[in-house]
């Protein structure tokens, strides 16, 4: 990861977490003026609460703790029906944090050890990794999704399936909603997205990217060009390219390869491509969606049996077929 993003980030990260304090802290106070009673069960809460931790430490009397604890509890009871009468919800005077699996800090602890939270990791992704690809999130989402934008027309000849465009993006549809749901699941496939341009297959990916990233997992998005070169340049050493790139690229919850077929083939990138592909199908926590413009076929004729086989065992292969849909938007 490039420190200065990560410095700049957790700045930003630092002035959130202050900025929810400190409207925690204004709306604690605005309600304590309009309610001084409450402010004198916190300040009793903080009280016994000390009391609790010293008697627990010095005290082998567990009745007395008990009493203690219990008092703790009639006054929190106490609290909760003041804040209930006024119709405020209890949380209304915590912190509310961008993230709450980190508060706002950009890390976690993890059985005693500090790990980066997936907000933070995502970010970092989108500024080093995604760039443009999936900036249109809020737009590219399954809202925007319509199946009016496929022909009803059933044509064999024209799209070699006995299903019309329309109704084959349904059953595409439903096993993109099966992938989100499942995602957790080791029995879940991935996804393999064919079809020529402008049927909807980069769109789709993100929208299904979008409802991973509302499961607080992290989305790395890439072309096949740009992440064959990109890992190309750190296997020769070139500056500025880092290790770092080839390790999300295989451990990120989700991987969207886009384009793939339109890089320049060689040996080391059959061989770099495989292994990712190969590397993320072991790791059971992760999934990948891979597009391309080329058919089953054309995939067999350009890549060896080793990466096909692969994606024909282990990936759902979702046909897209119809009309350029950028030509029907119009």
């Amino acid at each position: 990861m490039n420190s200065s993003n990560l410095k700049i980030l957790l700045s930003e990260y630092e002035r959130k977490r202050m900025n929810a304090i400190y409207d925690a802290e204004r709306r604690k106070f605005d309600l304590y003026e309009k309610h001084p009673e409450l402010q004198e069960i916190d300040d009793e809460l903080s009280k016994e609460a000390i009391n609790t931790s010293k008697q627990i430490i010095t005290s082998k009397d567990p009745s007395l703790i008990k009493e203690l604890n219990d008092k703790l509890s009639l006054l929190k009871e106490k609290k909760n029906n003041i804040l209930k009468s006024l119709n405020i919800d209890e949380n209304y005077l915590k912190p509310k944090f961008e993230c709450n699996d980190c508060n706002d800090t950009g890390y976690i602890n993890n059985n005693y050890e500090s790990i980066m939270c997936h907000c933070l990791k995502q970010k970092l992704f989108d500024i080093e990794y995604n760039k443009s690809n999936i900036s249109n999130l809020e737009r590219d989402n399954f809202d925007n999704f319509s199946f009016d934008l496929y022909s009803d027309e059933i044509n064999e000849e024209k799209y070699k399936s006995k299903n019309s465009p329309r109704k084959n993006i349904e059953f595409i549809y439903k096993l993109s909603k099966k992938f989100i749901d499942n995602f957790d699941d080791k029995e879940q496939k991935n996804l393999l997205f064919t079809g020529n341009t402008g049927l909807g297959k980069s769109f789709l990916s993100s929208c299904i990217a979008r409802e991973i990233l509302k499961k607080g997992k992290t989305v790395l998005y890439q072309t096949a060009p740009v992440m064959l070169d990109t890992i190309m340049d750190f296997r020769f050493g070139k500056e500025n390219s880092s290790k770092d790139i080839y390790d999300n690229i295989l451990n990120v919850d989700l991987l969207i390869i886009d384009d793939l077929g339109t890089e320049c083939i060689n040996n080391m990138k059959f061989s770099e491509l495989f292994n990712i592909i190969n590397t993320r199908l072991l790791n059971n926590s992760t999934k990948t969606i891979i597009s391309t413009n080329l058919s089953l076929d054309n995939l067999f004729s350009t890549y060896d049996e080793r990466i096909v086989s692969r994606l024909v065992g282990n990936y759902d292969i979702c046909h897209f077929y119809g009309d350029d849909i950028r030509f029907i938007k119009k």
